[in-house]
């Protein structure tokens, strides 16, 4: 690479270009591998203080990647597209591990751009591979893998991009956008993970019927979607709509429970300034604002007259956007294919699927329970991954 040193990139596992080795997707020596990636790490009692990296070794562990095997066969022969290059986000700690599996289990070699940001759950996942790859039974494995860091460098970005088979970017719209300015071969394929939009659907009736240990379980994952990111994650909602005509009744349980949940949350001082600098923002720009409450520092909510341009209200840090809605079908004006994930609770997932299939919409891709909101899978922003890293071989 001209004008750049080995100085200006970090190799945290390998350290070169991987070759282009293709396998077949789900296959043997990938599964057992982050079958044995997975019980590392939930053996560690020092990883117990990070959900994310549970939740990752989770997904990795056999029984899940041969249910996930079970599921891809269609007849056909499929090999891996060669070499994949990742460019993973700096604010979501374990998406660079998520996208290096993906890759793996549609038979790729990888090269991983980690997050420029020091966070300990990529040491935790770098220095677990590096030493599985040691063992022997890996040795095929070993070359096809490289995690790397490197300060923003579109040399760098080039270098790699020029010589991959498929590319794969998370981030927002305007980091995608200046990435897919850098060429890849005629023949690559590129996976782009932008900016999106979550909303949280809760049936009030739903939450004033609810014990109070189903409303801690509740508050708890809602807790999860939101405060364990920092509702960074495309995934975590920004607007919470509550259906059903008592609504007040039901934030009124809601709300402190939750509250009670976040007080564990952590909101440092520079956060404290940007979570009320947001608040004002959007105080001084929206017009569909009509109240807001502030439950000290940990809990923002400002209820909606209207969700015409609701897009504009971001939550972050514990800021939520209410409205109350007599049906779902409310949203189908506003619902763009910015729109991702739609968390629900106490409501039919099928009704809601059928919402969006019946109104033939050009947004959410996902449905899933309160809670669930940050389980990533090979089905993402509507994408089968493993099935567009991978290539058919007919014949």
């Amino acid at each position: 690479m001209k004008n750049v040193t080995p100085d200006h990139i970090v190799w945290l596992v390998g350290d070169g270009l991987p070759p282009a080795r293709p396998m077949p997707p789900y296959s043997d020596v990938v599964c057992r591998f982050l079958g044995e990636l997975s019980r590392d790490l939930l053996q560690n009692r020092a990883n117990r203080e990070f959900p994310d990296v549970a939740a990752f070794a989770f997904f990795c562990r056999r029984g899940n990647t041969e249910k996930l095997k079970e599921g891809f066969r269609d007849g056909r022969r499929r090999l891996g597209r060669g070499l994949a290059f990742h460019i993973t986000p700096s604010n979501i700690p374990i998406n660079f591990a998520f996208s290096l599996v993906f890759g793996l289990l549609a038979g790729n070699s990888n090269v991983v751009r980690v997050p420029t940001k020091d966070w300990p759950q990529v040491g935790i996942v770098c220095r677990a591979v590096r030493e599985l790859l040691t063992k022997p039974e890996y040795g095929e494995l070993a070359p096809l893998i490289s995690m790397v860091r490197y300060e923003r460098s579109d040399e760098i970005t080039a270098y790699f991009s020029g010589r991959c088979d498929a590319r794969v970017i998370w981030g927002g719209d305007e980091a995608v956008s200046s990435v897919r300015k850098i060429p890849i071969p005629p023949r690559a394929v590129e996976l782009t993970f932008a900016d999106r939009y979550s909303c949280c659907a809760i049936s009030a009736d739903a939450v004033l019927r609810a014990g109070e240990d189903e409303l801690r379980r509740l508050a708890d994952a809602f807790y999860n979607d939101t405060f364990l990111v920092d509702q960074n994650a495309c995934s975590s909602p920004s607007l919470i709509v509550w259906l059903g005509a008592q609504a007040q009744e039901a934030r009124g349980r809601f709300w402190p429970a939750v509250e009670r949940s976040a007080s564990r949350y952590r909101l440092e001082p520079a956060h404290a300034t940007e979570k009320y600098t947001l608040l004002c923002d959007c105080l001084a720009s929206g017009e569909d604002i009509r109240r807001v409450t502030m439950s000290g520092n940990l809990i923002y909510r400002a209820e909606l007259s209207g969700v015409g341009g609701v897009e504009a209200y971001r939550g972050r840090l514990g800021v939520f956007f209410e409205y109350d809605a007599a049906s779902i079908d409310e949203l189908a004006g506003c619902v763009t294919n910015k729109w991702q994930t739609l968390s629900y609770y106490g409501l039919d997932a099928e009704e809601l699927a059928a919402f969006v299939t019946g109104g033939r919409l050009s947004g959410i891709d996902r449905i899933v329970p309160v809670g669930a909101a940050l389980d990533i899978g090979v089905i993402w922003d509507g994408y089968d991954i493993v099935s567009v890293l991978s290539r058919i071989v007919s014949f």
